[in-house]
């Protein structure tokens, strides 16, 4: 059985990040598809503290040894995912910022008197 205090833990991060995801919203500090992402990993892990027959039985049958090492697992790889698309579209804002440099230099370069 997944433990008592891991259970309780699980709801109180979720409902900790929810706030703290309702907070930034509201501050226009992220984006609504960025705090979807949280929003599902609060879910997840309510999900995971209501239902613990689940995470066990999950967990038996993908052969870990206990539910505790599979709430951990699937709470590091849906971290590292979100990682993974952040790297993406940190490439792909450093890309454009290039691009947009390079704009303004050649723009510079034919009118110097405008800055």
């Amino acid at each position: 059985m997944l433990p008592l205090y891991l259970r309780i833990l699980l709801v109180l991060g979720a409902l900790l990040s929810l706030a703290m995801v309702g907070q930034q919203v509201k501050k226009n500090k992220i984006l609504i598809e960025d705090a979807v992402f949280w929003v599902v990993l609060a879910a997840v892990l309510v999900i995971m503290a209501l239902f613990p027959g689940l995470v066990m039985s999950l967990a038996y049958y993908l052969g870990f040894m206990s539910a505790s090492n599979f709430v951990y697992l699937v709470v590091i790889a849906l971290l590292l995912w979100k990682v993974f698309t952040n790297s993406g579209e940190i490439s792909r804002l450093k890309a454009k910022v290039n691009e947009l440099a390079q704009e303004i230099a050649l723009a510079h370069k034919d009118h110097p008197d405008r800055r």
